[in-house]
């Protein structure tokens, strides 16, 4: 009976740590899982802000990267794809050895990369979240850092996982996850993104967007001035200058505090002659219309058609609407363009960054009315 008794207490024991390894295991998965997911996910609602920011990384690292600046969409797309595949398998245990191992082979990939970009900068913002989170390089990077960890360690505990479906099935899921994924992200190409998490939402007034409050702070600078004297080199502060028997060696600017930064900023429209039109076309108190193009190289002859079609209609409705063309194509391109397709409606220079911010789409159209966006389309949904 006694032998009986401690047998029964070690196995309860047992039981109990293995009830406890079980459940971590699962917190963890399902954990990665939404990670992955989510991360899936922001980036399938915008899949043209991926592209955009892996190309400014192409762009930033220069040389041999500039002449590979045509996958940045295929590369786009299939990371989006590979980061919900991964997420969804975890959540619903599909192939879960072979996930694990996906999982860990790309946080590995993913964490040497943003240790590289925290180290060197090459660009602010990681867009790991699109626009939905942004945070810093190092943000980026110890997030990484610990999704790796996660993974490991599911990797390590893939054994206690049970196997739920059939093998049959699973590729069936699998198939279901990619097409939906892929499905997902060519809606919001061929249309606009489902949800807009960049400052030009439908509802905003630009004007507004672009200003300061009052009570704003700004940036807080500290100065720090180097002098030397007698082979003595020292810093001072702007209040502790030295007088003249030192000598003035450099000067170094601190940013301290950051400031207030509106939502908007850099929206600028000006003419050829850089004439700066921003105010007169927001403070418009009827209805405007923003054909917005950022590279003119890129439009279809289906695309211009489709906005001819959209401008004779606005304006057989409405005598009193403006419309207006914005793109970052040269002078010449303009003359070339409105030339070729017989255009009469005015074209004006916009930064290309801040177009394709406005809208995903080239081109796109944006309704405004007193300044306030009250529209926002892909040229694909315009009828022709």
């Amino acid at each position: 009976m006694k032998t009986k008794g401690v047998t029964y207490g070690k196995t309860s024991k047992s039981t109990k740590l293995l009830g406890a390894t079980s459940i971590f295991l699962h917190v963890n998965r399902v954990l990665v899982g939404l990670l992955f997911i989510f991360s899936g996910f922001v980036k399938a609602v915008d899949p043209l802000g991926t592209v955009y920011k892996i190309e400014d990384y192409l762009i930033a690292f220069d040389g041999f990267f500039l002449s590979l600046t045509f996958l940045a969409f295929p590369a786009a797309v299939s990371l989006i794809a590979l980061e919900l595949l991964i997420g969804l398998n975890l959540l619903f245990q599909v192939r879960f050895k072979l996930t694990t191992w996906t999982a860990l082979v790309f946080m590995m990939i993913m964490t040497a990369l943003t240790w590289y970009i925290a180290i060197y900068n090459p660009v602010s913002d990681c867009g790991c979240f699109g626009d939905a989170i942004v945070i810093s390089n190092w943000q980026t990077f110890y997030k990484d850092v610990v999704l790796l960890m996660m993974s490991i360690i599911l990797l390590l505990g893939h054994k206690h996982f049970r196997k739920i479906y059939q093998t049959r099935f699973e590729w069936v899921l699998l198939v279901v996850f990619v097409f939906a994924s892929f499905g997902f992200m060519t809606y919001n190409l061929t249309h606009l993104p489902l949800l807009d998490f960049r400052p030009y939402k439908i509802g905003v007034n630009i004007q507004e967007a672009m200003s300061y409050p009052k009570d704003a702070p700004e940036d807080v600078y500290e100065y720090v001035f180097t002098y030397e004297k007698d082979g003595v080199v020292k810093d001072f502060s702007f209040e502790e200058i030295p007088d003249t028997t030192w000598t003035f060696v450099t000067q170094e600017t601190k940013l301290v505090a950051k400031g207030y930064q509106p939502p908007i900023q850099d929206f600028d429209i000006v003419t050829a002659n850089y004439e700066n039109l921003t105010d007169e076309i927001l403070s418009y108190q009827g209805t405007t219309y923003l054909i917005l193009s950022y590279d003119l190289h890129l439009m279809s002859d289906k695309s211009v058609e489709r906005i001819q079609s959209f401008v004779a209609h606005q304006r057989k409705q409405n005598q009193n609407v403006k419309i207006y063309a914005l793109t970052a194509s040269s002078t010449e391109d303009i003359q070339a363009f409105k030339s070729s397709y017989k255009l009469d409606f005015p074209f004006y220079k916009t930064d290309p960054i801040t177009l394709k911010t406005m809208i995903r789409s080239n081109p796109g159209i944006m309704q405004l009315k007193a300044g306030t966006i009250m529209g926002k389309w892909n040229w694909r949904q315009v009828a022709p």
